[in-house]
């Protein structure tokens, strides 16, 4: 009988393949401290401000970072729950759901999630991921139109996480999803089950974050397929081109932005004799403070207040089922060609009843 040496390769131990699911971020706590420390990071991005440092620096520390944190706080404070961020809860969630939804298909794969800004990091969650095992990664940013100031700027943070690693695995990368047949089925099907409670009347307001006018000069297709989406969601709801509108939320500084904007257009609505909104915000998989205040608060107040009758926010895709399952789809075609474990159901597995308890329409 021979003994085998711990040096000899066994089959299957060239390690694992995992997801790494990447959203925005999120202040830790709904402070002015926590949100300065927050927005310290998101606005002293380059990709984000394109400003020279010399001009833009003086600008963040003297002035923004010693008067927006404490009205940001407040609004961080209006949509925090029991659980947290918002934006983290429901990032957690579907990490989880979408390891379980992996493993019905017979998959059975580590899944964790990183935040470009705030906790817990795309370094941590490659980490975690190397700690189970990975030696090849997915990395999905949970953005569906591709954008300079989110999706590249996510890959350059996973780029500094490179650099300084010294066994680096296999990656692939998921650079958009605007017209993926999963992720528009999901939102038409979340905007019709609100239709079919409260009705299906007035217009549909399609918000998306906005972003400098000048990034789209210089090349960025974050425009276009923000359009791509709308023009594809609106045909599968059959929606004539008088009951739909496409607008871009968010606006920061005197820059001019993309255009026509969220909430200028929400009043002219109401003051044009529109007497009913529902607003959706496609750009957004996750609810968060651009959704939950700037949207359904700040967009309900603009709309109301000019003369409309009634608002309606149609919330983002959260943890919906149908969302979870295109998740998983869209992840499974990136992986063609990697080998994945398969489920072993006698470790509990994708059916534990903890798993079930996460989901949450």
């Amino acid at each position: 009988m021979s003994v085998r040496k711990e040096t000899e390769p066994r089959q299957g131990e060239a390690g694992r393949t995992g997801i790494l699911l990447v959203n925005l971020g999120t202040p830790d706590e709904p402070t002015p401290a926590a949100v300065r420390r927050y927005l310290a990071e998101f606005l002293g991005d380059p990709r984000v401000v394109e400003i020279p440092a010399l001009l833009w620096k003086p600008i963040l520390h003297g002035v923004i970072l010693r008067t927006r944190p404490k009205e940001s706080a407040k609004k961080y404070a209006s949509i925090w729950t029991p659980e947290g961020s918002p934006l983290r809860v429901w990032t957690d969630r579907q990490t989880k759901l979408l390891a379980g939804y992996l493993g019905e298909r017979g998959q059975q794969l580590p899944v964790r999630y990183g935040m470009r800004y705030g906790n817990p990091s795309i370094a941590e969650g490659m980490e975690a991921l190397l700690a189970a095992g990975a030696r090849r990664v997915l990395v999905l940013p949970l953005y569906p139109q591709y954008c300079a100031a989110t999706t590249a700027t996510a890959l350059d943070k996973l780029g500094d996480w490179i650099r300084a690693t010294r066994h680096v695995p296999e990656i692939r990368t998921v650079t958009s999803f605007a017209d993926d047949e999963g992720y528009l089925a999901a939102l038409a099907a979340r905007i019709q089950a609100h239709w079919r409670t409260h009705g299906r009347e007035g217009k549909l307001v399609m918000s998306f974050h906005g972003m400098p006018r000048r990034t789209a000069d210089l090349g960025d297709p974050y425009q276009r397929e923000c359009l791509q989406t709308g023009h594809l969601l609106a045909r599968r709801l059959d929606l004539r081109e008088d009951e739909w509108v496409l607008t871009f939320q968010s606006r920061f500084g005197r820059a001019e932005w993309l255009q026509p904007y969220t909430e200028p257009t929400l009043r002219e609505l109401a003051r044009g004799g529109t007497k009913r909104v529902d607003v959706v915000c496609p750009g957004f998989v996750a609810d968060c403070v651009e959704t939950l205040e700037e949207i359904a608060m700040e967009g309900k107040q603009a709309f109301l207040s000019s003369g409309g009758k009634e608002f309606n926010y149609i919330p983002c895709l959260n943890a919906d089922h149908a969302w979870i399952t295109a998740l998983a789809a869209l992840v499974q075609r990136h992986l063609q060609g990697w080998p994945v474990a398969p489920v072993d159901n006698d470790r509990g597995g994708p059916r534990d009843p903890a798993l079930q308890a996460v989901f949450r329409p």
